[in-house]
């Protein structure tokens, strides 16, 4: 007979890798999905730099896109992938796929695709990245999802297309979009594709809807591809069909010619349940759905889906019918948890709106409650709203939401009372879902909500610490002034409701007058006496309503957040950067002491074993680059005191990642701004 300490060794060897070591992050030192892991996990627990030797962090190279076609360098949003002691990216309006020496920055090889029209029509040149297959031997794939819409398999060591994949290793991907023609220019995508086994997923962005010229538009259906071949394995139609799960929420037949409700945020994989995570986008348009009546499934919502089969497992429909624009925007983000001594595989989204909603990833069933919770009706003539919308009993908001006098700016009683002022010509409330206004309802310029439509969080999300369950989210506090302009019998269908009066297309007034505004209007926020919001003069702050051009709200403006998401509960709150230069010089402070604001900037986040690094982004002062800040900083893990600062060529566009390459880790974060080329730039210990 065996020994029993024998036989439960044998027991432990004969159990499945992947239960046993449920690592979860970048592994073996690699950088192999665009968040770090298929999860979005954004970890990696290389350990190298650490907090007793990051502020010796040196560049090590910079690698530069000037000579690679048209340029957004504002929008290089790309993440590196690194596999195999190779870098890839994408760079350039055109995405052409670069790859090249980790340790130097040489290039190796470069593909280019001319897509002619339907690239220079493209609706997103967002470069956030790439995706990566292999069988484990020596086929090994780069995919790309080019600007003009199409899907794109290369082979990782030379560049070359895979002549087995769809056509010489092209997809179209507009066919089987329901709709008789989609021209150029738009749908397309601004994120990678996921790849779930052997299935490459593949989300969709469509032009803004944010005050579309027709209610019509081309839906952003999910679809799942072969890796292996190319050729399409299933669609997931986000506006269902007659028959299928959904197709009531759509009254009046509204799902036949309503677009949009795509994914282009990044989608999530688990690759040991086979799942696919997709994080579903309002339908067209923004502000208005007068003409979509009903919740408008499955819009708004994470969707589950069998990736391999394209099989619904579950959804949540996180906004009903949504006029906000306040969409899931962000990559889902997987996490195994232990809730009150449960072991749950969980997936948590952050949102626009400042909430964490967190899911069983298997089940679909919320971790914590989420109620229904009953909010205003809309009284735009032939608008429809849900009469209730849900929200989680935990976490709590991560960001400040809804409006009420006592947030307002207060570093002076002068300020104080032109804020006030400012704030009597909108309509605000303390809550979410305050629907927006025809301009001059009640004498008032608009809704003003907070967060902005458009965050809160957005698309760079959050990064999970899996050893410590850590989820740390950065989000900025600014508020939104949302309205709707009276008919205009110039715009299409979208501007009428019942083919007759009513309310008409959305507008923002979140800089100037919303559309149809009286010639010689006011700009929102604008005080008797007192200048338009971001009008000249030194220390103006662009895109703000308060008084003399600075924020309506109290700071934080920008803010990076810790949840311990074993309990729900809040660990800690920083303020994300510095105090912006165009309010620390601002005339009415002169001789105030006003702490630290944090900048209301979008903070990529990337977590090791030892820091969390966070980053000034694109942002909203008239100081930095571009409108960001230039700071690049590693933070204390458990408090969010920074314990190091550097100074980067511009802000922040990308997620940064890291690697280990000849026993030397690297930190790699892409930067660049409007009138500043974009480059890579890596740091690395002396």
């Amino acid at each position: 007979m065996s020994h029993p300490s024998l036989r439960f060794l044998l027991c432990l060897l004969l159990l499945p890798v992947s239960g046993l070591f449920a690592q979860q992050g970048a592994q073996k030192g690699e950088w192999r999905f665009y968040g770090g892991d298929a999860g979005n996990t954004k970890y990696s627990s290389l350990d190298q730099i650490n907090a007793d030797n990051v502020g010796e962090l040196k560049v090590a190279w910079r690698w530069k896109s000037e000579n690679f076609g048209p340029r957004a360098d504002y929008l290089w949003e790309v993440t590196p992938l690194m596999i195999d002691g190779v870098l890839y990216f994408t760079a350039g309006s055109r995405r052409n796929v670069v790859a090249v020496d980790p340790t130097t920055g040489e290039t190796l090889w470069m593909y280019r695709i001319d897509e002619g029209e339907r690239g220079d029509r493209a609706v997103r040149t967002q470069n956030r990245g790439l995706a990566y297959w292999t069988d484990g031997k020596d086929d090994k794939r780069i995919i790309l999802i080019t600007p003009g819409f199409q899907l794109i398999a290369l082979n990782a060591k030379d560049g070359r297309p895979v002549s087995s994949f769809g056509k010489n290793g092209v997809v179209e991907l507009t066919d089987g979009l329901d709709r008789d023609v989609v021209p150029a220019g738009v749908i397309g995508s601004s994120s990678p594709a996921v790849v779930v086994r052997d299935t490459v997923v593949v989300g969709a962005a469509l032009l803004p809807g944010t005050a579309p010229s027709s209610k019509t538009n081309v839906p952003g259906y999910i679809r799942g591809f072969d890796v292996r071949t190319g050729k399409k394995v299933w669609t997931f139609r986000t506006v269902p069909h007659p028959g299928e799960e959904g197709n009531e929420t759509w009254e009046k037949d509204s799902w036949k010619y309503t677009g949009n409700t795509g994914a282009w945020a990044p989608l999530a994989g688990d690759d040991e349940l086979g799942y696919v995570y997709i994080p579903v986008e309002a339908p067209t348009g923004d502000f208005y759905g007068g003409h979509r009546p009903g919740n408008n499934l499955f819009s708004g919502s994470l969707v589950c889906l069998d990736a391999k089969t394209g099989r619904k497992v579950w959804h949540f429909q996180i906004i009903h019918h949504d006029i906000w624009d306040y969409e899931p925007s962000s990559p889902p983000v997987l996490m195994d948890l232990t809730v009150d001594g449960k072991k749950i595989k969980a997936v948590a989204l952050v949102m626009k709106m400042g909430y964490t909603f967190t899911f069983n990833r298997v089940t679909g069933e919320p971790v914590w409650p989420i109620p229904e919770v009953p909010f205003p009706a809309s009284d735009v003539p032939g608008e429809w709203t849900s009469p209730t919308q849900p929200i989680p009993s935990k976490p709590a908001p991560f960001d400040r939401i809804g409006i009420t006098p006592d947030i307002l700016i207060d570093f002076t009683p002068e300020l104080k009372a032109e804020a006030l002022k400012i704030l009597e010509q909108y309509k605000y409330g303390p809550q979410l879902y305050i629907p927006p206004i025809v301009r001059g309802t009640d004498g008032k310029l608009a809704t003003l909500l907070l967060p902005h439509h458009t965050g809160g969080a957005n698309w760079p999300g959050g990064a999970f610490d899996p050893e410590t369950n850590l989820f740390y989210i950065a989000s900025l506090t600014n508020p939104d002034p949302m309205a709707l302009s009276a008919p205009d019998p110039r715009r299409s269908d979208m501007a009428y409701v019942g083919g007759g009066g009513g309310a008409a297309a959305a507008a923002r007034g979140k800089a100037g007058p919303a559309a149809g505004a009286a010639k010689g209007a006011p700009a929102p926020g604008a005080a008797k006496g007192a200048p338009a919001p971001g009008a000249g003069g030194e220390g103006a702050v662009r895109g703000n309503i308060g008084p003399r051009g600075l924020p309506l709200i109290k700071p934080p403006w920008g803010r990076i957040t810790a949840i311990d998401m074993n309990r729900g509960e809040h660990a800690w709150m920083v303020p994300n950067g510095a105090v912006p230069d165009a309010v620390k010089n601002h005339p009415a402070l002169n001789g105030i002491d006003i702490g630290n604001t944090g900048r209301p900037e979008r903070a990529p986040l990337m977590v090791t074993k030892t820091l969390l690094f966070a980053a000034d982004g694109a942002g909203m002062f008239n100081s930095g680059p571009g409108g960001g800040g230039n700071k690049f900083r590693a933070l204390d893990k458990k408090t969010g005191a920074t314990i190091h600062e550097l100074t980067l060529p511009a802000n922040a566009t990308g997620i940064p990642m890291t690697y280990m390459v000849k026993d030397r880790q690297y930190v790699i974060v892409a930067v660049g701004a409007r009138g500043y080329p974009a480059e890579l730039v890596a740091l690395a210990l002396p």
